[in-house]
């Protein structure tokens, strides 16, 4: 009987007996992880597996890790040591599209600002000039990694009305046809687009990508969306950006340490930050835990398993 360890944030969202046959241990995210004799991991994006973890596993045969992106997983150290890593990817796409458009329209339309008037009682009623935001119907969105995540944002955004650009490694033809979207270089994205929103994984490569010399690149007064992942931006040049105007607002759901956020996004009137809730819907977070689930079972049963991560993140 093989020892598995799932993360206990996942229990209500799985079977009562999630592997049948098998002893099933709940771990709590604030929990070490044990030692010895595991078989199988299913843990979320904060438990984190380099060599050393897995040195201290040696009977460890999968990390079935509940998310899409895996950056919290050395894939080169479990490859070392021959355990599997999977994850769960095109599951949770609809909810994190849904979840960039809110925060879209939020920036777009200054929403904050517009709730913070009315909570501290400021609003002195109607007036044609307050908090003029960006129409969306006629104006560009930048799409930076056209992935699964990617093309939903942007088959949404065309539902608006919007002209859709993107940014990526490969042409998108269907997209392309579906959304009337341009593929375009970086930069000239950049230029030309009202609001700019980014779906890359972590990697070497994406870290840090977004810099002062991409906001120096945007044009003046455009907007900034993320919901993949915090650390692909350079925080200090955002904050920057938008001391400087050159940037008008922008839209968070993701941070380079969650759960610590910068006091001066939370307390910029432009800036929306959100808790990590790009997935949080019952049935993506349902579909999540049981296809890292279902990942387990085949790696028991000997099977090849279903969602086998391809080598250093990629959407």
């Amino acid at each position: 009987m093989a020892h598995i360890l799932i993360a206990a944030e996942l229990r209500n969202l799985l079977d009562p007996d999630p592997v049948p046959g098998h002893g099933v241990e709940w771990i709590a995210a604030s929990e070490v992880t044990p030692t010895g004799d595991i078989t199988a991991v299913v843990p979320l994006l904060s438990r984190r597996f380099g060599e050393a973890e897995f040195a201290q596993l040696p009977t460890l045969a999968i990390v079935a890790n509940c998310a899409v992106g895996y950056d919290n997983i050395d894939v080169e150290a479990a490859r070392r040591h021959g355990v599997i890593v999977t994850n769960t990817p095109d599951v949770l796409t609809a909810s994190t599209a849904d979840l960039t458009m809110l925060l879209i329209l939020a920036v777009a339309r200054r929403l904050k600002e517009g709730l913070a008037l009315i909570a501290d009682g400021t609003w002195t009623g109607w007036h044609p000039q307050q908090l003029l935001g960006l129409e969306l119907d006629g104006a560009t969105l930048g799409i930076v990694g056209a992935g699964h995540i990617g093309q939903a944002v942007g088959r949404r955004a065309e539902g608006f009305g919007m002209r859709i650009r993107y940014s990526d490694r490969s042409a998108r033809p269907e997209f392309e046809r579906a959304t009337g979207a341009r593929r375009a270089p970086l930069e000239e994205l950049l230029a030309a687009s009202d609001v700019v929103t980014v779906h890359v994984p972590s990697s070497p490569d994406t870290r840090g990508m977004v810099n002062g010399k991409w906001f120096a690149r945007m044009r003046d007064g455009a907007l900034f969306v993320n919901t993949a992942r915090g650390d692909v931006v350079d925080q200090p040049a955002l904050l920057e950006a938008l001391e400087r105007g050159t940037l008008a607002g922008a839209g968070l759901d993701v941070f380079p340490r969650e759960p610590d956020v910068h006091p001066a996004l939370v307390a910029h009137p432009r800036v929306v930050t959100l808790p990590h809730l790009g997935s949080a819907t019952t049935a993506t977070r349902r579909a999540m835990a049981n296809l890292a689930v279902r990942n387990v079972r085949a790696v028991l049963a000997g099977k090849p398993p279903v969602t086998l991560v391809p080598g250093p993140p990629t959407e």
